[in-house]
C-alpha cells in the first residue's frame, strides 16, 4: 500500500508515517544540545509559543514541572520576570513570529539563555537563540503546522526521557508532582 492509499484508508497511519519520517531526520547533535541546556535542575525555565505551538510549549512545561524543574509559561499571571541565569524555550515554526522574536530579544537583553525549536533554522529567532533544534518539516498532507507541532511535543518528551534515564523511580517521582486537584 503506498502512502496515498494509507492516507485514504487509515489516515492515522499516514500521520504517524510523517512524524516518523521527520524524527528520523533530526540532527542528534542538535538534540543533545537541547538536552544539555536542560541539565541544570536549579535553572528556571520559561516556555513560550504562539497558537498551537504555545499549546505544545504548555504541555512540555507541565512535564518539566513533573520532573521537578522550576518552570513558567510566559503570559501566565504567576510568571515572574526573566533574569540572568534563567532560560527561555520558544517553539516557533516560522521562527519569525513577532511576539516570539520579541520575547527572545528580551531574554537575551536580560542575559538569559534562549533555546528554540523551529523549522526555519535561518530565521530571526534562530539567529537570537543560543541553542537551535531544527525540526525539518518538508512536505505534509496535514493542515497548517500540525506536523511541526506534533514533532516538537515528541522531541521535548524525548528530552525528558534523556534527563530521567539515570533517575531511580523517575515515574514515581514525576507522578508525585502530578496534580491531585482534578
Amino acid at each position: 500500500m503506498d502512502s496515498r492509499e494509507i492516507a485514504q484508508s487509515r489516515p492515522w497511519l499516514a500521520v504517524g508515517q510523517e512524524i516518523a519520517g521527520l524524527l528520523a531526520r533530526i540532527d542528534p547533535q542538535a538534540f543533545a544540545q537541547v538536552v544539555d541546556a536542560f541539565r541544570d535542575p536549579a535553572q528556571r525555565w520559561f516556555f513560550s509559543g504562539q497558537g498551537r505551538s504555545g499549546l505544545v510549549a504548555q504541555m512540555a512545561a507541565m512535564r518539566f514541572m513533573h520532573l521537578g524543574r522550576q518552570v513558567h509559561f510566559v503570559g501566565e499571571v504567576s510568571a515572574p520576570s526573566i533574569r540572568k541565569g534563567d532560560a527561555l524555550l520558544v517553539i516557533s515554526g516560522s521562527g519569525e513570529t513577532p511576539v516570539s522574536v520579541g520575547f527572545a530579544r528580551i531574554a537575551k537583553a536580560e542575559s538569559a539563555k534562549v533555546v528554540t525549536l523551529t523549522h526555519k533554522p535561518k530565521a530571526m529567532l534562530a539567529q537570537i537563540a543560543d541553542v537551535v533544534l531544527p525540526v525539518p518539516v518538508e512536505e505534509t498532507r496535514q493542515f497548517g503546522g500540525s506536523l511541526f507541532e506534533q514533532s516538537c511535543l515528541l522531541l521535548l518528551d524525548g528530552v525528558i526521557l534523556s534527563l530521567t534515564g539515570d533517575m531511580p523511580d523517575a515515574h514515581g517521582v514525576m507522578l508525585h508532582r502530578h496534580t491531585n486537584l482534578q
